[in-house]
């Protein structure tokens, strides 16, 4: 599947800033085997005094810019076009939890996909007693680490509701899993705290969905805007498996992956350092359609 994905976020400031220094994760990633970046392009508006590329440790691709001139409202726009080519697993080769935890122990490296970083804490996440025992009511010792995934989404997406007005960017992982409201970063933070608690690794991807959905199929949560969802570790043989408990589905060819992490805090699309007073106001608006063939 092809698809043509715009998106444009805009940032304006009460007061100037005088000085600023911005960390953009925002261009659609390349990933062998999962998506290919077939164009792409990151226009910035005003132009920067400073632009640099570079990868940050789970290689996500990152653009850092920095102002010397002052500026009171800012624009990231990217128009891009990909290819993707994400299989959903057809086979369930995965261990159950006594035969992860083992080969967790047995993974050498420490490698940005290794399942190391995935199993305790991250800056945003915490897991917790209640989160844990939500999940262990959920699975049974004899079932496979992938049907535990799919278990604990699917009775998220169940007992979580979407609401876009509940939490804020900043909302902590407890407070969500409490109201059971949230938007798309709380479903995954929750999720993967719940699978962390009983010893899954799981790690948070930030992307897009399709706008538009196949005919017949209902709009997914969350199209209006950047979407996040799971990375499970399901074992040497399996690997890592995405999960969209926003939706309750595996992961194929209507996401398009930009960054992969531990947490929001490890993807944030902007991040920034700013010298200035005041409140600030943004937006953000996204399209991701499919390509005809001969478009």
């Amino acid at each position: 599947m092809i698809y043509d994905i715009g998106m444009k976020i805009t940032y304006e400031y009460e007061r100037p800033v005088s000085v600023g220094r911005h960390l953009l994760r925002l261009m659609p990633a390349d990933l062998p085997g999962v998506q290919r970046r077939l164009s792409g392009s990151l226009k910035i508006d005003p132009v920067p005094s400073e632009r640099r590329e570079l990868q940050d440790f789970f290689r996500n691709s990152c653009v850092e810019v920095g102002y010397r001139e002052s500026y009171a409202a800012i624009s990231f726009e990217i128009t891009a076009r990909v290819e993707c080519v994400a299989e959903i697993p057809s086979l369930d080769f995965s261990p159950d939890l006594t035969t992860l935890a083992v080969e967790i122990a047995g993974y050498r490296g420490l490698d940005p996909h290794a399942p190391h970083h995935f199993t305790g804490p991250s800056p945003l996440i915490r897991p917790t007693p209640e989160m844990a025992a939500y999940a262990r009511e959920l699975i049974s010792p004899d079932q496979t680490v992938f049907s535990m995934v799919r278990a604990v989404g699917e009775a998220l997406n169940r007992d979580l509701k979407y609401d876009p007005d509940a939490t804020e960017v900043d909302t902590p992982v407890e407070e969500a899993f409490a109201r059971r409201h949230g938007v798309c970063q709380d479903f995954a933070h929750i999720m993967i705290a719940c699978l962390r608690g009983v010893g899954i690794p799981a790690g948070y991807v930030s992307g897009f969905l399709r706008t538009i959905p196949p005919p017949g199929q209902p709009r997914m949560e969350g199209a209006d805007a950047m979407h996040a969802w799971v990375r499970v570790w399901c074992g040497i043989e399996t690997g890592w498996v995405e999960y969209d408990p926003t939706n309750a589905l595996i992961v194929g060819t209507d996401h398009i992956v930009v960054s992969r992490g531990r947490d929001y805090s490890d993807v944030a699309p902007v991040r920034g350092i700013l010298r200035t007073s005041g409140d600030q106001k943004n937006d953000q608006s996204v399209d991701v359609l499919p390509v005809t063939v001969g478009g």
